[in-house]
Parts: C-alpha cells; sequence; structure tokens
C-alpha cells in the first residue's frame, strides 16, 4: 500500500484554569490555580468547589513518597531450574547493570530488579529514576540495554519480548501498588464540620459513611483492584490532557483510596492516596505552545535538580484530584443534586457552544 503523507492535527479539547487551590508541602506551598482539558464541563465548577475548600481551611497537605518508572523483560531458560538459577545470578550483578543502564540516559538511573519465574519463563522488571520524565521510553531504552546484557552474559536465554506485561503499563494491576510505578502521592485535609455544611451542604458523617458503602463496599463487591475511589481518573485525564501527559495512564492512575474519617471535634479528615501519577515535564509532547504555557505558570519549568519539577507536578495532580474526589462525594451524598448539577451545566454548555 502505497504511503499517505498525513498532516497532524490537534484536538480541541475545551480547557479552563479553576482554583486557585492552597496547598502545603514541601513541592508546593500557596495557592495554584490549574488546568484542566475536559469534556464533561461539570468537572470545573466540581473541582473548583473542592479548591474553595481548601482555601477556607487553610489548604491541604500533600506528600509525595516516592517515584520511579518501570519496565519488564521476559526472556525465556530451558527449564524451570536453570530460569531460577539466572534470576539469583541476575539479582547479585546489580552495579554492572547499573552501569549499563545509566550508559543509555544522563537521567536513567536502575533503582530495583523484580525477578518472577513461570515455567521456563524468566519476568525481570527494572525500576528507574527518570528525572523529570515521565520515562516511558527512557525506561525502555535501558531495558532495553539491560535485556542485551543478560543476553550476552546468559548466552543460554532466549529473547521473547522487550515487554512483558509485569510493568505494567496502562493496565490495572496489583504489581504498581506493591513495587511501584510513577509517583506516589497523598493529599490530605481537615475539614472543619460548618465547611462541610455551608460549603458542601452535608454532614461530615455522610462523607465517611458514602465513602466506605460506595468506594470501599461497592468497589469490592465490582471486583475492583486496588482502588477505593470514586472518580480519580476524571481529574487525571483532565489533568494530564492540558499539561500533556500520556493520557491512557488514567488506567493505572485510577487505582487509589479514599480515606474519610470523622475526629473528636466533629471535622472530617479526608485524604487521596493516589500511588501511580504518571507525569512529567519534559518529553513528548510539552512542546506543545498550551503545554508550554501551563507548565510555566504551574512552576514546572523552574531550575530544580532533576526530578523536583516533576514531583512538583505530580504533588498538584494529587491537589486536583482530593478537590474533585471531594466534592463529588458531598454532591452524591445530597439526593438529586448530582442529576441536577449535570442537567443545569451540560445544557448550559451546549447552549452557549451550539
Amino acid at each position: 500500500m502505497a504511503s499517505m503523507k498525513r498532516e497532524m492535527e490537534v484536538a480541541a479539547v475545551p480547557l479552563k484554569w479553576v482554583g486557585p487551590i492552597r496547598i502545603k508541602g514541601s513541592e508546593v506551598e500557596g495557592d495554584t490555580e490549574v488546568p484542566l482539558a475536559t469534556y464533561e464541563s461539570p468537572l470545573w465548577p466540581s473541582v473548583d468547589r473542592g479548591a474553595r475548600v481548601t482555601r477556607e481551611i487553610g489548604g491541604i497537605t500533600v506528600v509525595v513518597l516516592d517515584q520511579c518508572m518501570t519496565r519488564s523483560v521476559v526472556v525465556e531458560a530451558a527449564d524451570a531450574a536453570s530460569a531460577a538459577g539466572i534470576a539469583e545470578a541476575i539479582r547479585s550483578r546489580m552495579s554492572e547493570m547499573e552501569a549499563a543502564a545509566a550508559a543509555t540516559s544522563r537521567f536513567a538511573r536502575l533503582r530495583g530488579v523484580h525477578c518472577q519465574v513461570v515455567g521456563r519463563q524468566l519476568y525481570v522488571r527494572f525500576s528507574f529514576d527518570t528525572g523529570d520524565a515521565a520515562g516511558h521510553n527512557m525506561a525502555t531504552k535501558a531495558a532495553e540495554s539491560l535485556l542485551d546484557w543478560i543476553l550476552r552474559e546468559y548466552p543460554a536465554l532466549k529473547y521473547v519480548s522487550i515487554s512483558g506485561n509485569l510493568c505494567t503499563d496502562k493496565k490495572p494491576s496489583a504489581v504498581n501498588g506493591i513495587l511501584g510505578r510513577g509517583v506516589y502521592v497523598i493529599a490530605e485535609g481537615l475539614v472543619p464540620a460548618r465547611i462541610c455544611e455551608t460549603r458542601l451542604r452535608v454532614a461530615p458523617q455522610s462523607i465517611v459513611d458514602l465513602n466506605m458503602k460506595k468506594n470501599w463496599m461497592g468497589t469490592a463487591l465490582a471486583g475492583g483492584l486496588r482502588a477505593a475511589n470514586a472518580h480519580f481518573a476524571n481529574m487525571l485525564l483532565a489533568f494530564y490532557l492540558a499539561t500533556g501527559q500520556d493520557a491512557a495512564n488514567i488506567v493505572e492512575g485510577s487505582q487509589g483510596f479514599v480515606t474519610a474519617e470523622v475526629q473528636a471535634d466533629g471535622s472530617l479528615y479526608f485524604a487521596c492516596t493516589i500511588p501511580h501519577i504518571i507525569v512529567g515535564t519534559v518529553g513528548s509532547g510539552k512542546d506543545l505552545p498550551f503545554v508550554e504555557r501551563a507548565l510555566e505558570r504551574l512552576g514546572c519549568r523552574a531550575n530544580r535538580p532533576a526530578g523536583e519539577n516533576r514531583k512538583r507536578l505530580a504533588a498538584i495532580c494529587g491537589a486536583v484530584v482530593w478537590c474533585g474526589e471531594l466534592s463529588l462525594l458531598a454532591a452524591q451524598a445530597n439526593p438529586g443534586e448530582l442529576v441536577r448539577a449535570h442537567m443545569a451545566l451540560e445544557r448550559k454548555a451546549r447552549a452557549h457552544t451550539g
């Protein structure tokens, strides 16, 4: 078939800045407006309501626990015993593998190696530091170099694939939560009962009850995997599209947990744990003008040590998730509010564009 030259087009997704969100933490301190690109127009006022709560309570705290990118390779041995023996040998040669990975990039650094044997197949999952990049390509390039090294050092092995699905990339899994992938972020805040009732029109205990019965029990009934949340994916997608991220990473990003508890003084402790925020401030998609402007406005273009701009962006993303999650749970705790809001806001949006 003759090749056809096609011009690149840019899909137009409506984008608005909402907030500011008041954030406290080592990565972000102060009021930060955030960009959200979405066709779901009620998301903007919903996140904005959560942002207003953050200002009224003096801010939410965002903690970044870890960050990494992974790639797994799979090779085949003569038998299971050989595969197990090579797995043990590989784990003892970290310094050689670290050197092989470092030679592929100025920023790629091998952090860990996890091996698993199934039959005579050997799966090797590599974890990397990737600086300010999300790191998909960087990790794959480093993993390819490590795969070549393994095949040279253990010539009895056969190549199967550069990706063995133990990574795990853009698929729900347990391994990412256990071993890590992306930026691990927790956003938490204390909301006084008075603000819950005036701003969210709901009592703290209602949020706690709904979180248990919907997010935890409902997700368990559905067979959800390492997840107990209402709609992390909504905020992640809107933020990813607005900041030039690989949007497919909302699959693993949607795995996360909401904690809601009533304190002794009647206030609501509300936290969102998002273990897999996969973002970068450099790399593919970051050269688009609107992305450049967004990253600059978010303070993620500063001259910081490698990885710090990425952590800042992930922290802001975590705060966005907190705002949207709290607002939606409050709406769902009030009979009829969710449907009324969607009908009113989406009809209004259609009227303005139609």
